[in-house]
């Protein structure tokens, strides 16, 4: 059986971290959670995830810069990682996309719909 695959999850929200969790475990993926950019970088030197679900919207560093910052870094150059936010208004998506992500989950979540949707980026 292929190891699980392993998600960084970047979120200064609680509920929402809750959310993914959840709908993550009940699919299989091993989760690490990072509340902020700070946290992930650091998450980032001793784990090496398959993925990586990004908030936009933090306080300190925004998701923006740290995916721009990532994506300077070869190790980071190929991996999939992919903007959830509530930013929906038009451009949005673009500037998550310049920025470096490979794709864009709005939020609110569709639960219906997540996995499906994670699924797309890993593979």
């Amino acid at each position: 059986m292929p190891a699980p695959k392993k998600i960084l999850h970047v979120e200064d929200n609680f509920e929402n971290r809750i959310l993914v969790r959840r709908l993550l475990h009940a699919s299989g993926f091993e989760l690490i959670e990072a509340e902020n950019a700070v946290e992930a970088l650091e998450l980032l030197k001793k784990h090496q995830p398959d993925m990586i679900l990004m908030d936009m919207n933090m306080p300190d560093m925004d998701g923006y810069t740290l995916t721009h910052q990532l994506r300077n870094q070869p190790e980071f150059m190929a991996m999939p990682i992919v903007a959830i936010t509530a930013n929906v208004m038009k451009g949005d998506r673009e500037k998550s996309l310049e920025a470096g992500c490979d794709g864009y989950i709005e939020k609110p979540i569709d639960v219906d719909r997540f996995i499906d949707q994670v699924n797309s980026f890993l593979k």
